[in-house]
């Protein structure tokens, strides 16, 4: 049973008690009832969970704000948790709850139940016309006046608040039969009461309760005495008036740790079954740190994590996703997490600017999106980078490529060919390009250029730049298109693009064809020619009115390599194909492909093999004559995808 509180806009108040779910909205079929143009026939639901009681937004056009925040959904509701749809303010508390508080609802509020479950009333809304039948607890009232009938509820409740007050003090709390009939809360024309439904079941009949596994009820009181200690552990802080934010990380953690080892020893209603350890390095985890995404982080098989609300994240291993049982306490813990991630950077996400790209101290991409964009909660995607740094050996050990992929690539970079690494998103394009910068040589200068920095190129002639949203005020952006321009008068030998991916690909290739050759990047596509295709639509977003003619010109002078980087369906990630420009003919621009990766046919070699497609590229006797030692043999034969079984 849960007591709801509905404080309208005029300051009356009532009091809705009966069994979740229950829905919220304007229509009569809603159990509680909020009138209002702002309010949806059926607004949202309140529902319980092995945690507590939840309320989820139905998705209503007005919306529903929790504390001053729009919810899609929120929970476990505690009882200063302030629910407002559209004039009306809504408190939500267990009947224990209320009576371990010892609440005594004001004079003026109404309370009753009914075959919904429960009904609410003011006083001031009861009807003026007969009820046809009221049972109270002092016997059967036949055709009476209203106000009598209202009067004998009131002494019901007022009853039914002693005996909740007794139970509290040990006293036995009487039985208490309360009204069975439903008052349907309208405008004053359309008051009309009926009387008891018989053709309803009781709701233990409509809604079967079902069993709660153990493991489920274990997480619940863990997730209840983790709110608990973590709210006391905020108020213990700031009660010592302490500045938090100039606080390191070091020191708040070491201060946290010892306050919360002070709560945990004095709390006397701690279970004494419970393991203090791990419940203290989870609050200080989640108070000072990222939370349950600290141990994520920390294990190397664990690739990618995907938080899709407060309570459900999923983890990448070996290419494969998985749920994790793993879970913060509430959406707020979430958004604090959020927060810690992107402050530190400069960077701010709130209502106005729900989505934020940002990183981890390790490199870790970060990117978070908050409602009201996300419907169903703050969702946070962490794409975890290897703390070793990887060569071209790894890629080979894991079946991404074969030796004579990996040489030709080699000498491609060495000799200052311009390289685009086309794949769809976690295909590892980003892996690719670090590997690949290992090639350059020592004694050139490059300048890297991303929207969140996550290059983590090994070369002692280094200059990494990173792009910036605009403020508050939508001033102070500086574009990647902006950095490029820059990079330019940096005397760079290579420019190292991230992602291209919208009006800096003109900038980009117009630095590769003015003496910047040996420059990477990557780029969204399915294939090399899809990936050229992409980026004939980006040069054309950079509002240059440019035939086409003359961007195909451009790409095909600018880039030498297109290398196809694919997720496979196993998880396991690898080079499809590696392509060369030859040129314009006919107003196409000619690609020929030097390597593939053929899918297995036969049981021999279920891994599939890198075949040399047979044609030796146009830039080989430009090689030769510059001394490099390079055998045709690369471009002939075939060779097995083999490698272990697990992803970089």
């Amino acid at each position: 049973m849960i007591d709801v509180v509905i404080t309208a806009e005029d300051g009356s108040r009532r009091v809705w008690r009966g069994d979740s779910p229950v829905l919220i909205g304007r229509s009569d079929a809603c159990p509680i009832r909020v009138p209002g143009w702002r309010v949806a026939r059926s607004h949202a639901r309140l529902s319980r969970t092995p945690a507590g009681v939840d309320i989820e937004d139905l998705g209503s056009l007005a919306g529903t704000q929790v504390n001053a925040r729009r919810i899609t959904r929120y929970g476990p509701l505690q009882p200063d948790d302030e629910i407002f749809i559209g004039g009306a303010m809504l408190q939500v508390r267990t009947v224990a709850e209320a009576a371990e508080a010892g609440e005594v609802y004001a004079g003026g509020d109404a309370f009753m139940t009914s075959d919904h479950g429960g009904v609410d009333a003011p006083r001031d809304t009861v009807p003026t016309r007969d009820v046809p039948e009221i049972n109270s607890r002092q016997g059967t009232m036949q055709q009476g006046n209203t106000r009598q009938a209202a009067d004998a509820v009131d002494q019901d409740v007022a009853h039914h608040r002693k005996s909740l007050l007794a139970g509290k003090e040990g006293v036995a709390a009487p039985a208490v039969s309360l009204t069975q009939t439903r008052i349907v809360h309208q405008t004053p024309d359309q008051f009309l009461p009926t009387t008891p439904r018989t053709d309803v079941s009781p709701r233990s009949a409509e809604i079967p309760v079902p069993d709660v596994p153990t493991e489920q009820i274990a997480a619940a009181d863990d997730l209840r005495w983790r709110r608990r200690l973590h709210s006391r552990l905020l108020d213990g802080l700031d009660l010592r008036r302490r500045d938090v934010s100039s606080m390191s990380d070091a020191v708040l953690r070491e201060e946290a740790g010892r306050l919360l080892s002070q709560l945990i020893e004095t709390d006397p209603e701690l279970p004494p079954d419970i393991d203090r350890n791990v419940l203290r390095q989870h609050v200080l985890d989640e108070a000072v740190g990222l939370g349950p995404l600290e141990g994520l982080l920390a294990d190397d098989a664990v690739t990618e994590i995907m938080v899709n609300r407060f309570d459900e994240i999923f983890v990448e291993r070996s290419g494969k996703l998985r749920r994790h049982p793993t879970g913060f306490s509430s959406e707020r813990a979430v958004l604090g997490v959020i927060e810690r991630i992107v402050a530190p950077l400069g960077r701010r996400i709130d209502e106005s600017s729900p989505m934020v790209d940002a990183r981890l101290r390790d490199g870790s991409r970060v990117n978070a999106v908050i409602a009201p964009v996300a419907l169903r909660g703050a969702s946070l995607t962490i794409r975890k980078f290897s703390k070793r740094r990887l060569g071209i050996e790894d890629l080979i050990a894991v079946g991404a490529v074969d030796t004579a992929m990996a040489r030709f690539l080699n000498c491609c970079v060495e000799q200052r060919c311009n390289v685009l690494v086309s794949g769809g998103t976690g295909s590892g394009k980003t892996t690719l390009l670090n590997v690949l910068s290992n090639f350059i040589p020592l004694g050139e200068r490059i300048v890297t250029i991303e929207d969140a920095a996550e290059l983590r190129l090994r070369h002692p002639h280094l200059v990494s730049l990173e792009s910036r949203p605009a403020n508050l005020e939508g001033r102070g952006a500086i574009l990647i298109r902006d950095l490029v321009r820059n990079a330019l008068r940096m005397r760079p030998d290579r420019i190292v693009i991230g992602e291209c991916r919208g009006a800096e690909a003109l900038d980009m290739l117009q630095a590769m064809n003015t003496g910047h050759e040996g420059s990477l990047t990557t780029l969204h596509a399915n294939t090399p020619r899809d990936a050229i295709a992409r980026l004939e639509t980006l040069v054309l977003m950079a509002g240059m009115d440019l035939p086409l003619t003359a961007i195909r010109e451009q790409i095909a002078s600018a880039i030498d390599i297109v290398i196809q980087q694919t997720r496979a369906s196993d998880g396991r990630r690898r080079i499809t194909s590696i392509v060369e420009l030859t040129g314009m003919e006919s107003g196409r621009i000619q690609l020929q492909e030097l390597f593939r990766f053929q899918p297995s046919r036969d049981a021999a070699s279920p891994d599939g093999l890198f075949v040399g497609c047979g044609l030796i590229p146009t830039m080989f006797t430009e090689w030769r004559e510059a001394g490099v030692d390079i055998d045709t043999d690369l471009f002939f034969g075939s060779a097995p995808a083999r490698g272990a079984r697990h992803t970089l």
